[in-house]
């Protein structure tokens, strides 16, 4: 068992690397530019065209916000949720969404959870929840990595080093369930996809973590809290067909180690562990 069901397409892979060596080696072919091979490639052209796409990927936030629209206003359709608000990049965090409870649920969204800007984030005082959402559409990516990364070596640090409570994560796009990132949990199975306007979407990958932040020697092992105890993750696994043995349950163990601070993850599943780190020190910047 793995951190999360999902893998990279090694096939796909193969094929997005022999791609990228014939861009490398051919893209002086390509449109009507009147240079020459050497001349091409000299000109700084290409380079130049990379880092352009590049750039135009990396700060488009705005197919993923219209998928997250699309998501909660499904889920406020079905009563879900009572609302929600995009923070309009304001905060250093993204939506608010009011619950059936009136509990106040804040949304962090994320890309692959492998890269420091994971902990980029504030937990504002009249959160009740504070849930990461990761949104990561390459399908060139690698999910066990990103997740892995994200919860141990980013998230698990900041929320000790700096006290920062996080309720849960949320792994889920567009991207889940195709030929580039296939799903198990559909595999054999259409009837648990929803078509949601021109998505086709698996249930989501639903982590719970512990509900007090952990510290040596007042609370070293806390454990995750029951999906029931936050609310918008149990409203996400409930309104997009999650069953309950998909779930995953994030526990850390947190010691002192001569003059380290260190840290274990431990994520589990169906009653089962399916990774756990060694101790871990945690690098104060």
């Amino acid at each position: 068992m793995s951190v999360i069901p999902c893998k990279k397409n090694p096939q796909l892979t193969k094929q997005i690397e022999a791609f990228a060596d014939v861009l490398k080696t051919k893209s002086h072919l390509l449109g009507d530019h009147g240079l020459d091979e050497v001349q091409f490639y000299n000109s700084g052209l290409f380079r130049g065209a990379i880092e352009r796409v590049r750039g135009q990927f990396a700060a488009a936030m705005r197919e993923k916000r219209e998928f997250v629209r699309c998501v909660l206003s499904y889920m406020e359709d079905r009563n879900f949720i009572r609302s929600f608000e995009s923070s309009g990049g304001q905060n250093r965090y993204d939506y608010t969404v009011e619950m059936p409870s009136k509990k106040v649920a804040v949304i962090e969204l994320k890309g692959g959870l492998d890269g420091n800007n994971t902990i980029i984030f504030e937990r504002p005082a009249h959160a009740d929840e504070l849930i990461v959402w990761s949104v990561s559409t390459n399908p060139g990516g690698d999910p066990q990595h990103n997740v892995w990364s994200g919860i141990h070596t980013r998230l698990s640090a900041e929320i000790i080093a700096n006290s920062k409570r996080v309720d849960g994560l949320i792994v889920w796009d567009w991207a889940c369930g195709t030929i580039g990132r296939p799903c198990p949990k559909c595999v054999g199975d259409t009837a648990r996809i929803t078509i949601l306007a021109h998505y086709q979407l698996p249930p989501p990958c639903i982590y719970v973590f512990p509900a007090k932040i952990p510290e040596a020697r007042s609370n070293p092992k806390p454990l995750a809290q029951s999906l029931e105890s936050v609310e918008l993750l149990e409203a996400f696994h409930r309104c997009f067909g999650g069953r309950d043995d998909e779930v995953n349950f994030v526990d850390f163990e947190v010691a002192h180690q001569g003059i380290e601070t260190v840290r274990k993850t431990i994520v589990r599943r169906a009653g089962e562990v399916v990774k756990q780190s060694d101790d871990t020190p945690i690098r104060r910047k």
